[in-house]
């Protein structure tokens, strides 16, 4: 199993399509159930979170949602600013320990994590 927890942090005009990207699957199928989007968001940020255990065959489901939702591009056009969603998710493997899930920039980037997050497994 894979302990997944993070967070997204988005405008108010992304929210739809993430919800959209998100809903797409069966929560009876997939680990979608591990979504949460706040009744009540403050100052025009909006947030996602999501925690759950899933199985290291399904974590492909999981890199792949977070890959479309990284790609919807910005509300608003900004030369200095990326605006689209970004976010930081944590995977610790039951074998292949911790590893950090950066989405940013249009993307997501996997790697090993810059900070000391084990006492999150303890």
């Amino acid at each position: 199993m894979v302990s997944v927890r993070g967070w997204l942090q988005f405008d108010d005009g992304q929210l739809a399509q993430i919800k959209e990207i998100v809903e797409a699957d069966d929560p009876e199928r997939t680990y979608s159930g591990g979504w949460a989007f706040p009744a009540r968001q403050y100052n025009g940020v909006r947030f996602a979170f999501y925690g759950g255990y899933i199985r290291a065959v399904s974590l492909d489901w999981f890199e792949e949602r977070l890959r479309q939702i990284a790609q919807i591009p910005a509300s608003y056009k900004d030369d200095e600013y990326d605006d689209r969603p970004r976010g930081l998710f944590l995977a610790s493997h039951d074998v292949d320990g911790m590893s950090e899930w950066r989405v940013h920039n249009g993307g997501l980037e996997i790697g090993l994590p810059d900070g000391d997050y084990r006492y999150l497994d303890a």
